[in-house]
C-alpha cells in the first residue's frame, strides 16, 4: 500500500512538473533584436511585445500568427529591417505593342506592425501584385526604345507608386530595381542589325 502511494505521489509531481513547464513554456516569450510580437487577447489585439523578455498571460494571451507568401506559415515573429522581394520575369507589353519579360527586386521595410496584419490579408503577396501591375501600368505607357533607355525613371515610378500603396499597409518601399529588360528573340536581332 505504501509503495502505491510513493509511485502515485511520484505521479502526480511528475505531472505538476509538465503542467509547471507548459505554463511557463506559454508565459515566457523572447523576441529577438528587430522583431515584434502583436499579442492577442482572447482573440483581440491587446500590445505589441518588443525585443527581449515578455510575459504574457497563458491561455488568455496569445501572439498573432501571420500567413505571407514566401514566409514561413503561423510566424509570429514580425521582422522590421529591411526586406527583399526577387520576382520572376514578368511579361509586359509595351505602348508599341512589344512584349517583353522584366524582373525586377522590391526593397521595403515593415514601419507600423499593427497595420502590416490587420490592414491586409498578405502583405507580402500584395506587395508582388502591386509591383507587377504597377509595372505593366508604367511601361505600358512607354515604347520599346524608351523603356530600354530609361530604367532610372521606371525605378522611381514604380517606387512612388508602392509606397503610395502601401504606406496604409504599414510598410514602407525603400527601393525598385528593374534588373533586366527581354525584349523578344526577333525584335532583338533586329535591333541588332538595326545598331549596325
Amino acid at each position: 500500500m505504501e509503495a502505491l502511494l510513493g509511485g502515485l505521489g511520484l505521479f502526480v509531481l511528475f505531472f505538476l512538473g509538465i503542467v509547471l513547464l507548459t505554463v511557463a513554456w506559454k508565459t515566457i516569450k523572447i523576441v529577438p533584436q528587430s522583431s515584434v510580437l502583436l499579442i492577442e487577447r482572447l482573440g483581440r489585439f491587446h500590445r505589441v511585445a518588443q525585443s527581449g523578455l515578455n510575459i504574457i498571460v497563458p491561455f488568455f494571451e496569445a501572439p498573432r500568427a501571420v500567413y505571407w507568401t514566401n514566409v514561413r506559415p503561423g510566424l509570429t515573429s514580425i521582422d522590421l529591417r529591411e526586406q527583399y522581394i526577387d520576382l520572376p520575369p514578368q511579361p509586359v507589353i509595351t505602348r508599341d505593342n512589344v512584349t517583353i519579360n522584366v524582373d525586377s527586386v522590391v526593397y521595403w521595410q515593415i514601419t507600423d506592425p499593427i497595420k502590416s496584419v490587420y490592414e491586409v490579408a498578405d502583405l507580402v503577396g500584395g506587395i508582388i501584385q502591386l509591383t507587377i501591375t504597377g509595372m505593366r501600368s508604367v511601361m505600358g505607357e512607354m515604347d520599346l526604345d524608351h523603356t530600354l533607355s530609361s530604367r532610372e525613371e521606371i525605378n522611381s515610378k514604380l517606387r512612388m507608386i508602392l509606397d503610395e500603396a502601401t504606406d496604409k499597409w504599414g510598410v514602407k518601399v525603400t527601393r525598385v530595381d528593374v534588373k533586366n529588360i527581354n525584349p523578344p528573340e526577333d525584335v532583338r536581332i533586329t535591333m541588332e542589325k538595326q545598331m549596325r
